[in-house]
């Protein structure tokens, strides 16, 4: 119980502290929108100037402002806040000479109690009793100089009690008025030590930190401290609420009056009317408040904090029913809210007209829609791809993923049919036509070697020949893939010199050419030289057939798999699929049984031990009595030898035996079939002569055991 007490307390901190960063954000957002007419005076101007200036450094430094200098600011702004509003009290109660009448005429509308009668100022007292009180608790005041200040409060409603001459009350409200904020003033001087050692903590906190950590993780900490999009969040949903029910009131008042103009309705229906609105009007009220909540910086990036949590919980919502456990795939509420940032300032949206910002920025809630299904996909096709290799039998676990990839598919379609329904061609529609095109054909290619995994993990016998198959079809998907990018990048380079050009779009054009044109052409160029090579190994070595596979009674030591058709013999004597050792091959260029090259010149052949898979190793001995050189020495005996492949993996395929990348598994040695791993200290001991502790892997393909 305690706990959720704690828990409950530190939520109910949270929203306080977001609460309270809130209005600082208003504040900024009211300055830089408010109107600046220059035309006044250089003195006008510079006062106005040094005013929004003035502004804005306060309420940007109140925001950054840790929770318990936060919460302690707040203190004193309400304690000064409640005295500024009991000293207007005071003055307007004593001096106003209609001061009855106007509060007859709007509290109640019409006098039941004499003028001078002791309900108002008993009233007014009241108020300025609990005004009183919590200006005390606020600052904390002892006891003595509470009751005078208490006092001091309501030493002018004692000349409504005797009624005093109207400049003799007026001169004692001013009087306390004076001693009130002479007391504020005080109160606050005795307080800026604390604020001078609390800037001074914080200047010096944020130098140390970036001293240590730099700049990035210095603003990181400062975002996830201040909780600042949550703040955003905040403040665009609550300027937008006001907005709307400023514009329903409105709406209603026009049309009450309208009503009453042409002498309403008999029957009281244009009553009813008022609290319900038409599809036109809804739709018109829906517009302003989507212009509006665009038209400035902040209001962009509180609609891309909005945006940012209805991503994540719909990416989290796509995870659970998909069943993917990934930690990389949580991240939809961070891309979703950048991309669209991006686009907002790569479109200057908060600059546009209102008519053009609508326009705008439904054509941008269309690329991110786009984006955001390419972002899915890439959630679902390692699902697809996992539940294919590893042979997953319950359609119940199938279903969920295929569903996400139809959906992915049909969905891309009805975006393009609907807008090439209703839009002409322009460089806008053909960028999310080529996005939707691209993406259909990717859900096809993942469908395909989905379809492809399947078939093999229902058939009997191993089949070779779908690593090709795999590689083929997505090659295919990734020529295509270049292609389009290819295509979007001149699309992108007509925008920016006919349509519109900026900055941001040619930052963003340089970063599309180097991560989705030229990585993507090196990575595929070098994957297909990763696997010309290996096919190149694989071809060199001699196949074995027939009635010589029945002799050796064995199995690969790869995938456990009976030899059903041919295997290739590597220059150490050991046996493999063709398959199996070139998914090795793509990983280094050592056999996975004693890590001797695999790949040698002719006369090194016939030097090479002769084993099965299942046998010792045995070293011939050259003439002069000494062994090959183990694995890891070159022929001189000393560390090093032909350094190992180049450890990319070609195809999007691992091996199914092996660690980390070439650099580990040069220091481990992997011996019999059941494929023993040995780290770079186990390998030491065990050239010790000190038993090394066996650890079999066990593979998911596995089917015969030794």
């Amino acid at each position: 119980m305690a706990s959720t007490h704690a828990r409950l307390g530190q939520q109910a901190l949270a929203v306080l502290d977001v609460a309270l960063r809130v209005p600082c954000v208003f504040i900024i957002d009211a300055i830089f929108n408010s109107y600046y007419d220059p035309g006044s005076g250089w003195a006008g101007t510079t006062g106005k100037v040094l005013v929004r200036v003035t502004g804005v450094l306060v309420s940007s430094m109140v925001l950054l402002l840790s929770q318990k200098a936060l919460f302690k600011f707040y203190t004193l702004f309400s304690a000064v806040l409640l005295g500024v509003t009991a000293v207007l009290i005071n003055y307007y109660a004593t001096s106003h000479i209609d001061f009855y009448s106007a509060y007859y005429k709007a509290a109640l509308g019409f006098r039941l109690l004499p003028r001078n009668g002791p309900t108002l100022w008993l009233g007014v007292a009241a108020v300025q009793l609990v005004f009183g009180v919590g200006y005390v608790f606020l600052l904390n005041l002892q006891s003595v100089f509470a009751a005078l200040v208490v006092l001091d409060i309501m030493i002018p409603l004692w000349g409504l009690m005797i009624e005093l001459p109207a400049d003799v009350r007026q001169t004692v409200a001013v009087f306390s008025g004076l001693a009130l904020a002479l007391n504020t003033a005080v109160c606050l001087a005795a307080r800026l030590k604390w604020f001078y050692y609390s800037c001074r903590y914080v200047y010096l906190l944020v130098r140390h930190m970036y001293r240590i950590y730099g700049l990035q993780l210095l603003l990181e900490d400062t975002w996830k401290r201040i909780r600042f999009p949550d703040v955003l969040r905040v403040f665009w949903l609550t300027r937008v609420t006001a907005q709307a029910l400023i514009l329903v009131y409105v709406v209603r008042a026009v049309r009450r009056e309208s009503g009453d103009a042409t002498g309403g309705a008999a029957d009281g229906s244009a009553d009813s009317q008022d609290y319900l609105l038409s599809w036109d009007v809804f739709w018109d009220l829906t517009s302003n408040l989507i212009i509006s909540g665009c038209d400035s910086t902040l209001t962009v990036l509180g609609m891309s904090a909005v945006i940012s949590s209805v991503a994540h919980y719909l990416g989290l919502s796509i995870l659970a029913f998909i069943g993917s456990t990934e930690e990389e795939d949580k991240r939809l509420g961070f891309v979703a809210p950048v991309l669209f940032f991006i686009l907002a300032l790569q479109t200057g949206l908060s600059s546009l007209d209102p008519e053009e910002r609508l326009v705008r920025l439904s054509r941008n809630m269309c690329l991110l829609l786009t984006a955001i299904l390419h972002f899915v996909h890439g959630m679902t096709d390692p699902v697809l791809m996992s539940l294919s290799a590893s042979h997953v039998s319950s359609f119940r676990r199938h279903f969920p993923v295929l569903l996400v990839s139809a959906a992915l598919f049909v969905l891309p379609v009805v975006l393009s049919y609907a807008l090439w329904h209703h839009y002409a061609l322009n460089t806008w529609l053909f960028a999310v036509t080529a996005f939707c095109v691209e993406l259909c054909l990717k859900v096809v290619v993942s469908l395909t070697v989905y379809g492809l995994f399947m078939v093999d993990g229902f058939s009997n016998v191993l089949w070779e020949k779908l690593d090709d198959y795999v590689y083929y079809v997505r090659s295919t998907g990734n020529i295509i893939e270049f292609l389009f990018g290819v295509i979007m990048f001149g699309n992108g380079a007509y925008t920016m010199m006919f349509e519109s050009g900026s900055k941001i779009r040619a930052c963003m054009m340089c970063l599309h050419a180097y991560f989705n044109i030229y990585l993507q052409a090196k990575n595929g160029w070098k994957t297909f030289t990763n696997r010309r090579t290996a096919v190149k190994k694989i071809n060199s070595l001699p196949e074995m057939r027939g009635d010589q596979l029945t002799d050796i009674e064995d199995v690969c030591a790869i995938c456990y798999q009976e030899f059903a058709v041919s295997a290739r013999i590597t220059p150490c004597h050991h046996y493999f699929h063709a398959l199996c050792l070139r998914k090795w091959l793509y990983i280094q260029d050592t056999c996975p049984m004693c890590h001797q090259r695999v790949y040698v010149e002719d006369e090194s052949r016939d030097r090479a031990a002769f084993s099965n898979n299942n046998g010792g190793y045995a070293a011939p001995r050259d003439a002069a009595g000494a062994a090959p050189p183990a694995p890891g020495e070159d022929e001189r005996g000393q560390p090093g030898g032909d350094p190992p492949g180049d450890g990319a993996v070609g195809g999007g395929v691992q091996a199914a035996a092996g660690g980390g990348g070439p650099g580990e598994l040069d220091n481990e040695l992997l011996e019999d079939n059941d494929s023993i791993e040995y780290d770079e200290d186990e390998w030491g001991t065990q050239n010790g002569s000190t038993p090394v502790e066996e650890d079999y892997i066990n593979d998911d393909t596995d089917s015969t055991e030794d």
